[in-house]
């Protein structure tokens, strides 16, 4: 008796949108959500690049459908830039009608320090992000140069979990963000990316 063959999966691979509402106000941010679309373009996702200081309707719209946004501001005095804080206030008409609830959202700023409390404007996208009712992804990846053997050009090389964090010098211009910070920001987006695949492929099985 021969074994039957397997039946061939009817599981359809879905493409996943992802747009990056980000603000530059030097181009050091610019150069990083560069890197998160080229990340997340790898994987096959459509990426959007929305500058949130020129959103236009029709940007809005991108976002309103992208099944993931990614936030990304430089650290300025402490937290997201000015421009990033009047989007943030704007995404209210959207909180209002629950337009992004269970989206996936991430996160990636720059600052001019290695720390500049970059910690606490990623923390603030998070907080955006649950105030909508989105799913935050983490950055995924470990810490890196902490140790005698490791190297300023590891992944993840400030030892940021919450998302990307990039230090560029106040003096050099975008030419200038760190290579590894540059590799940190692509990683993000093919995570973030992946896991769109992910729960995209998981909302189109259930409705099936």
């Amino acid at each position: 008796m021969t074994t039957p063959a397997p039946a061939a999966s009817s599981a359809v691979a879905v493409l996943p949108v992802v747009a990056i509402a980000h603000h530059s106000g030097f181009g050091h941010t610019s150069v990083l959500a560069e890197a998160v679309r080229e990340g997340a373009a790898e994987t096959g996702a459509t990426v959007h690049l929305v500058k949130v200081d020129e959103i236009t309707e029709e940007q809005w719209a991108l976002l309103d459908t992208a099944d993931a946004i990614v936030f990304g501001s430089p650290t300025y005095m402490g937290t997201a830039s000015g421009a990033f804080h009047v989007f943030a206030e704007a995404t209210s008409k959207r909180w209002a009608t629950r337009a992004w609830q269970d989206k996936l959202a991430a996160g990636f700023t720059n600052s001019g320090s290695k720390s500049g409390d970059k910690l606490h404007t990623l923390q603030f996208f998070s907080v955006l992000a649950a105030q909508h009712g989105m799913h935050w992804i983490n950055l995924g990846l470990p810490s890196g140069w902490h140790s005698t053997t490791a190297s300023e050009n590891d992944l993840n090389r400030l030892g940021f979990y919450l998302g990307a964090g990039a230090q560029t010098d106040t003096d050099r211009g975008p030419d200038g963000v760190h290579k590894a910070d540059i590799a940190t920001a692509e990683h993000l987006g093919r995570r973030v990316a992946a896991q769109a695949a992910v729960y995209a492929a998981g909302r189109a099985a259930v409705a099936a």
